[in-house]
């Protein structure tokens, strides 16, 4: 016997996206708009007191940003008790393009746009701290989005601290529950040397880093040095925050292409 789909509202659940410590994330379907959307669905036994508090103040967050590299909030509702929230359905994440070759031109288009969202987020005064591969959303023609502002927290001296994040993509002080801006430059720097070498560093972050050799033969010195700086353990040496790190990429890009260019000749 054929299995009825599952609905929620006016969603018809598909397949599962994705599970988090707070939520799980589905493909679905608005029946009423007839579009596919990613539906995020927080765990029931967390829907309650401060845990529905921190969701709420996401939805809130997320909505409040607009930005082209940044994934809108579709839609946000309860629904049959169910807190449940809408977004538009990308293709992949980051970490699943990252499986197949990638053209150097291609990292760089993204790590531009990883920035660029980065830069609007933090002139927001918003800390992301799970900046990683999985939460950036890649759309048709290669369009990349930031989502999942869960555990973000503004920047405000009087807003608790967290040690939340990812492991593999977390700075050293925001592991410590000292987050920010800069722990954003610190994880956006290790997505963009993954994309670039195929590895990830790990603690202590000693250069020359694994995959810097490979790292090496892509982008030119002033590239790598870019990456580096991002890379600093002490967090007092980094780019600022987003804008700083995003001003700094812009700067080298240009000897960046040549290089490339000149490869290519060659």
């Amino acid at each position: 016997m054929k299995r009825r789909p599952r609905k929620l509202g006016k969603y018809r659940i598909g397949k599962r996206l994705g599970t988090g410590g707070f939520a799980t994330v589905y493909q679905a379907r608005d029946t009423v708009e007839g579009v596919p959307v990613a539906l995020k669905v927080p765990h029931v036994d967390l829907v309650h007191g401060s845990a529905l508090e921190d969701f709420r103040r996401e939805i809130r967050l997320t909505a409040s940003l607009e930005h082209p590299n940044i994934l809108s909030l579709k839609n946000a509702d309860v629904v049959d008790g169910r807190l449940v929230v809408a977004y538009p359905l990308g293709d992949e994440t980051l970490g699943d393009r990252m499986r197949r070759r990638i053209a150097v031109s291609t990292c760089l288009d993204l790590i531009g746009q990883m920035l660029a969202a980065l830069a609007y987020a933090h002139s927001r005064r918003v800390i992301h701290c799970d900046v990683k591969p999985e939460n950036l959303i890649l759309f048709h023609g290669n369009r990349l989005r930031l989502t999942d502002f869960g555990i973000a927290r503004v920047a405000l001296r009087t807003m608790p601290a967290s040690g939340s994040g990812t492991v593999g993509y977390v700075a050293p002080e925001q592991a410590m529950g000292k987050p920010s801006f800069r722990s954003d430059v610190f994880s956006a720097g290790l997505v963009a040397f993954r994309l670039l070498s195929g590895q990830l560093p790990e603690w202590p972050f000693e250069w020359p880093l694994p995959g810097t050799a490979r790292l090496r033969q892509k982008v030119p010195a002033t590239f790598v040095k870019f990456l580096q700086r991002a890379l600093r353990v002490d967090h007092r040496k980094r780019f600022r925050d987003g804008a700083a790190m995003a001003s700094a990429f812009e700067d080298v890009l240009p000897a960046t292409l040549r290089f490339l260019a000149r490869k290519r000749r060659r």
